[in-house]
C-alpha cells in the first residue's frame, strides 16, 4: 500500500477544499494516486473539488500588441513577484514593448524571445537592468502570436486576464463582444475537438461514481454519463457557450446570425499554474520572539 504522507494530503487539501481527513481517505483509496483522489473527492463534494485547475497565484500582467490592419499580433504574459510591481510604469512599458516585439518577431520559444533586440541590447538584459532598478524578479513566461486567418481582436481584463480573437468575417462590435465572452466565460476550446480526450474520460468515471453512489441502475450509468458529458462540453466549448450578453443565443448562433467564424483564440490568466508561496506572518513572528 502506498505511504500517504502530510504533504500529499495538504496538496490534495489546497486543490479541492475538502476535510483534511476526507483528503487523507481519498489518498488512500487512490494508493496515492492523486488525479485519482481529486476524482474520488469530485464524486463526493462535487465541482468544487477541481478549482484548483484554474487558480491564480502568481502577479504580473498580460500585454498584447496588434498591428493596424490586425493581420499581425502578439500577447505576452510577466510575471513579477509583488502586484505594487505589476504597476510600475518602467514594467508596464517593458511589456507592452515586448508584445511589439513579440509580434513583429520569428521567436519559436521564450528562450527565443530573451535574445531579441530590445532598447538598444536584448530583451534578457533590458529585463536584467529592470530587475536592477525596481528590485524585483522579473520573468517573462509565454507569448501567443497566432497565424491570422481573418482580423485580429483583443480584451485585457484589469491587466490579468487577456485574450486574443482571430475572427473572419463580422465587424469590431462582434470581435470586441467575443473577446470579452472569451474572458468572462473561460472556454478550453473553440469546440469539442480541441478538448482533451482525458478530461472528457475523467467526467464520464466521476459522472458512473456518482450515479452508482446515488444507487442508479446498472443499465443506466452509461446513458447519465453520455449526458454529464455533452453537459461538460457544452459548458466549455467556445461555440456552445450561451452568449454572456444574450442568454437565449450561443455563441455560434451569434456568430452565424453575423456571418462570421472564430478561426482560433488564446486566453492568459496571469499566474494560472503556478504556485505561490504563503508566508505565515504570525509564525514568523512567534519564531522570531523565541530567539
Amino acid at each position: 500500500m502506498a505511504e500517504i504522507t502530510a504533504s500529499m494530503v495538504k496538496e490534495l487539501r489546497e486543490r479541492t477544499d475538502a476535510p483534511m481527513m476526507d483528503c487523507k481517505k481519498a489518498l488512500s483509496e487512490a494508493e496515492g494516486d492523486m488525479t485519482r483522489a481529486e476524482e474520488i473527492l469530485r464524486v463526493r463534494f462535487g465541482n468544487r473539488a477541481s478549482k484548483a485547475a484554474g487558480r491564480v497565484a502568481a502577479e504580473g500582467t498580460v500585454g498584447i500588441s496588434i498591428s493596424a490592419d490586425g493581420k499581425t499580433g502578439a500577447m505576452v504574459e510577466v510575471n513579477s513577484e509583488t502586484d505594487f510591481c505589476a504597476k510600475n510604469e518602467d514594467f508596464l512599458k517593458f511589456v507592452n514593448e515586448l508584445a511589439s516585439i513579440v509580434a513583429n518577431s520569428t521567436a519559436a520559444d521564450i528562450e527565443a524571445v530573451a535574445a531579441l533586440p530590445m532598447s538598444g541590447a536584448t530583451v534578457e538584459e533590458t529585463r536584467a537592468q529592470l530587475v536592477g532598478k525596481i528590485g524585483e524578479n522579473i520573468t517573462p513566461r509565454r507569448f501567443a502570436r497566432p497565424v491570422v486567418q481573418g482580423k485580429l481582436a483583443s480584451y485585457v481584463h484589469g491587466s490579468k486576464i487577456g485574450v486574443l480573437v482571430d475572427l473572419v468575417g463580422g465587424d469590431d462590435n462582434l470581435a470586441k463582444d467575443i473577446a470579452m465572452h472569451i474572458a468572462a466565460a473561460k472556454p478550453k476550446s473553440l469546440d469539442a475537438s480541441g478538448i482533451d480526450a482525458s478530461l472528457i474520460e475523467a467526467e464520464r468515471r466521476v459522472a458512473i461514481e456518482k450515479a452508482k453512489e446515488a444507487g442508479k441502475p446498472e443499465a443506466m450509468l452509461e446513458k447519465i454519463a453520455d449526458g454529464t458529458v455533452a453537459k461538460f462540453l457544452k459548458e466549455v466549448t467556445l461555440l456552445s457557450q450561451v452568449f454572456v450578453k444574450d442568454d437565449k443565443m450561443t455563441i455560434e448562433q451569434l456568430l452565424k446570425s453575423k456571418g462570421a467564424t472564430v478561426a482560433s483564440f488564446t486566453m492568459f490568466t496571469v499566474g494560472e499554474g503556478i504556485e505561490k508561496a504563503v508566508v505565515d506572518y504570525a509564525a514568523e513572528v512567534a519564531a522570531a520572539a523565541k530567539v
